[in-house]
């Protein structure tokens, strides 16, 4: 290179410039190279380094054909003690490719070392099977494939003292980085592994959610790596899905969702994941429906479009199991008019995103809608700016024959509800109700209802305003808001 570069050089400069592309370790690897150079082929390698300098060897070809006992052959040498040493240097290399990774995997060495951590896996612990094990073995030496060293045993023992039974390797590989987990979980689908007790979902979901915990510290290394973090994800998902609700509950699936969703999930994954709470939507609870919308609040401060897509799911699933569906039904009805409740006072809720919810189930999923009225109530309390088309809006989705009398009242004299909603509500309520007496009148000074039945037939409704009150209710531009109070207090 230095060759090139003068013929190219002007004859007046001195200074030589070498540009070297993707070099091993970029300065700190040329670095160490350089010490190996300058001290007779003398260098301190460790499970720190091995990686790096094994990269620079292949990159420069420094072989026994340049020099007797060169920097390749030494790297060699060492890593193949390190296949069959303790887990721990195997682990420490891997960290160490982090720094070198695209030569790494493009020479080979980090499928080898995943396959030997791997192998202390399988030795350490059932999460594999036989044929597993001997799929990874035959990857490795003899030696290597049936070596165990006594550290690791002393290591193992600990960890399993502390309750992490087979799961104790998993935060040592937490440390890694999403490319080298990427790695492991392409070799275990080459090798077409069983893994029991979903092992492999278990660690990933570990994983993802250990780095989530650690986010504002690390915001730019997941930003960096958001394609490998997103294909971790899926991966995960696919894991969740295949072994179902027979494995996971409900609660357990709503919280993967709030830590998957946190890593780009793919549309397919998404859709798969929603699809699987949705169809065990009636074991939620309201804790777990309160699910914040994430760093984009001006739509709310929950994802209100997440439980309306849950609620769809729920719906369709339950029209095709009718022996169970009236049932579940009715928890449902309970639990959406608890979380409208809840979410109610959020300022940037819209009517539309409220309606969403409580339209996302059928009339017959409620016995009663005294609780959405309540919802109505809070919005209507904690949005005093809405227009008198938003208040008339919200209210279409109240089934004014389900209101008890009271709630029928209550809604009758709330000042913020619409008059002609209020009269509304009035009619249909008391439309709604039965009464076995020929003639029974219930009336105040302005406002009276006369239900009367004859033989055999409905029970029929007279609702009686008084002309001269209809007119006095009722002008060219709407109600008499005055007169309208005066009404609502004689209820």
């Amino acid at each position: 290179m230095i060759k090139q570069s003068k013929k190219k050089r002007n004859k007046k400069k001195r200074i030589i410039t070498i540009e070297i592309d993707d070099f091993p370790g970029g300065p700190d690897g040329f670095e160490l190279v350089s010490r190996f150079c300058y001290s007779n082929g003398e260098i301190l390698i460790d499970v720190s380094s091995v990686s790096t300098l094994y990269c620079c060897s292949v990159f420069l070809g420094m072989s026994e054909k340049f020099c007797f006992s060169n920097l390749f052959l030494q790297t060699e040498k060492f890593l193949e003690e390190v296949f069959y040493g303790s887990w721990s240097d195997i682990v420490s290399c891997l960290k160490n490719c982090e720094q070198v990774f695209f030569q790494a995997d493009s020479y080979g060495l980090v499928d080898k070392l995943i396959i030997a951590a791997l192998n202390k896996i399988s030795q350490n612990s059932d999460d594999f099977s036989s044929s597993s094990l001997s799929s990874f073995g035959s990857s490795l030496s003899p030696e290597m494939a049936k070596n165990t060293s006594e550290s690791d045993g002393r290591y193992i023992s600990r960890s399993v003292a502390c309750g992490r039974s087979n799961e104790w390797w998993f935060e040592d590989m937490t440390n890694l980085s999403p490319k080298i987990i990427l790695k492991l979980v392409m070799i275990i689908g080459a090798y077409k592994t069983n893994i029991k007790s979903l092992v492999l979902t278990g660690f990933l979901l570990h994983y993802l959610k250990t780095k989530l915990q650690t986010k504002s510290r690390t915001t730019t290394e997941l930003m960096r790596n958001k394609l490998e973090y997103s294909d971790l994800a899926d991966t995960a998902v696919r894991g969740v899905i295949s072994a179902g609700t027979a494995t996971f509950s409900c609660r357990k699936l709503f919280w993967i969702l709030r830590v998957l969703s946190s890593f780009s999930l793919s549309r397919e994954s998404r859709i798969g994941l929603e699809t699987l709470i949705g169809e065990m939507l009636e074991q939620a609870t309201l804790d777990d429906l309160l699910i914040s919308a994430g760093g984009n609040r001006e739509s709310g401060f929950y994802n209100v479009d997440l439980v309306i897509r849950l609620l769809q799911v729920f719906v369709k699933n339950r029209e095709e199991e009718e022996e169970s569906r009236e049932r579940n039904m009715k928890e449902i009805g309970k639990l959406i008019d608890k979380y409208l409740r809840e979410i109610s006072p959020d300022q940037n809720l819209k009517v539309s995103k409220f309606l969403g919810v409580a339209e996302s189930l059928p009339d017959s999923a409620r016995d009663c809608f005294d609780g959405v009225y309540r919802a109505i109530d809070i919005y209507l309390q904690s949005h005093p700016n809405l227009t008198p088309q938003d208040r008339t809006e919200i209210c279409r989705c109240l089934n004014y024959k389900k209101l008890t009398m009271e709630t029928c009242k209550q809604l009758a004299r709330n000042p913020k509800i619409p008059p002609e909603i209020a009269i509304e509500a009035l009619k249909s309520r008391c439309g709604n109700q039965e009464h076995t007496t020929s003639d029974v009148k219930v009336a105040n000074k302005r406002f009276s209802c006369r239900y009367s039945e004859e033989k055999k037939k409905p029970v029929v409704l007279h609702l009686e305003i008084t002309e001269k009150l209809a007119e006095r209710l009722k002008t060219k531009g709407g109600y008499n808001l005055k007169v309208m109070d005066s009404f609502r207090e004689g209820l």
